[in-house]
């Protein structure tokens, strides 16, 4: 049985401490005061709004008797606008009295620079995107329109590190654009979020492929903000907020409390780490540092790691997710190092007891970890935007059999989950075996006691 590579373990040791670092600490370089950051860290996570507190804002309808249906639609594309910001932990509420919706969201990571105001602005934006002929100096013919022509938008970054917006056309806006940009070449289409120009580009040759980019002063954050706005649709009416309205809500655990819960955290880790070791010996110290990868890839995830990827709102649902997974991850380990030492208590050798150990544990953390990602998966179909994966695949034949109920706190209990359950079979699974195997080379440790079997006397 050829036996594993001694580096192996060193290799991927280091490198489960280098992401933890990483996926803790962040990353950042400072050119003068300007920070950019290249690794986001946990200083970077986005609270819920039970544990840091958040914003409550009135928004108040810019037409007389809006229809109850449209006032629905309104609180449906707020929900989403958040939901595209991975804001989880919000409340949206009609009050069809006075034709007010009443929202809810947690505080951004860094509460010295948030503004409240600014922050409730696009959530009542109506967001109607145009092409137009002309030079943005006035809104010329019409060119393109909203959803009826836009398919999807996102944010992108070319090689010169510039930010733009790519939309993807439907069948009949590719049609009307291809027309129009053979008709103004040299000249310009200015575009327009709702009666503001946000753009006026140069046309350089026709554009029949069906995507159009919006070039302009953006930066990474803009330009996924108005991508998010425009996928969200359009408002059926204008909302306006009510400054004299806008409190802050204070949470209902607070930063005393999340302290708490980290302090008890890093306690159990060292417990069960110890435990770990005591019991199993080698196994037990692989455990310990894939349980240290699974929970510094959940929090890398949570985080956004890279700033290229959004991060995720952190609520106390998300929290009990995080602890669910890591007990399936050491659940994980435990399954392989008692079906290692039973193997050696069937007069196995060291190799062959770790080769038919960890084979005859992968059937079970699989079922497990499967019937994980499998409830994951309906949680967060069943109660997130109608417009992600999830709930495509809850989707049978264009009809979702969960319905549509978005609700924050259970799509971020399913969202931790996920990632957990995921970290667990790549970690679990794979790099334990690896390490396990790797460290079997070394003549020092060699002896099948400090592999789970009986000590020599």
């Amino acid at each position: 049985m050829k036996r594993t590579s001694k580096s192996v373990f060193f290799i991927i040791a280091i490198l489960i401490l280098v992401f933890t670092y990483l996926s803790f600490a962040g990353f950042a370089t400072y050119y003068g005061d300007n920070k950019n950051v290249a690794v986001k860290g946990v200083d970077d996570i986005r609270w819920g709004i039970d544990i840091q507190g958040g914003v409550e804002a009135v928004f108040k309808a810019d037409v007389e008797n809006p229809t109850s249906a449209d006032m629905k639609k309104a609180e449906q594309i707020i929900k989403k606008r958040l939901l595209n910001k991975n804001i989880t932990d919000s409340e949206v509420n009609i009050d069809n009295n006075s034709n007010r919706i009443i929202v809810r969201f947690p505080w951004q990571k860094d509460t010295n620079d948030f503004e409240p105001t600014e922050a409730v602005k696009e959530l009542g934006a109506m967001a109607v995107l145009t092409f137009n002929e002309g030079d943005g100096s006035s809104k010329g013919t019409q060119i393109l329109i909203g959803s009826k022509d836009i398919d999807s938008a996102k944010g992108i970054v070319d090689n010169d590190g510039d930010w733009k917006v790519q939309l993807k056309l439907t069948s009949h806006g590719k049609s009307e654009f291809a027309s129009a940009t053979s008709r103004l070449t040299g000249q310009q289409i200015s575009i327009w979020l709702d009666d503001e120009c946000i753009s006026a580009p140069k046309v350089n040759e026709a554009i029949t492929d069906g995507t159009a980019l919006i070039t302009g002063n953006f930066d990474q954050e803009s330009a996924n903000d108005l991508a998010n706005t425009i996928n969200a649709g359009s408002l059926p009416f204008a909302l306006s907020a009510d400054d004299s309205r806008l409190s802050v809500i204070e949470p209902t655990l607070g930063q005393s409390a999340l302290s708490v819960m980290l302090l008890a955290g890093i306690i159990a880790y060292c417990i069960i780490v110890v435990i770990m070791i005591l019991l199993y010996r080698v196994p037990g110290f692989v455990a310990a540092l894939s349980i240290t990868c699974q929970i510094a890839g959940i929090f890398a995830f949570i985080s956004g790691f890279l700033p290229y990827f959004e991060g995720f709102t952190l609520t106390i649902p998300g929290i009990a997710g995080i602890i669910l997974s890591i007990g399936m991850g050491v659940d994980a380990n435990v399954i392989n190092a008692e079906r290692v030492k039973d193997e050696f208590s069937q007069g196995k050798t060291i190799d062959g007891a770790i080769h038919t150990g960890f084979k005859r544990g992968f059937g079970a953390i699989i079922d497990g970890n499967v019937t994980v990602v499998i409830v994951s998966v309906v949680l967060m179909g069943a109660f997130g935007p109608t417009d992600t994966i999830w709930s495509y695949i809850m989707t049978l034949f264009g009809v979702n059999l969960l319905g549509s109920s978005i609700t924050g706190s259970i799509y971020s209990f399913g969202y931790t989950l996920l990632i957990g359950a995921i970290f667990n079979l790549v970690v679990g699974v794979a790099l334990s075996r690896l390490m396990v195997k790797s460290l079997s080379s070394f003549k020092c440790l060699r002896k099948p006691w400090l592999f789970g079997g009986k000590k020599d006397a």
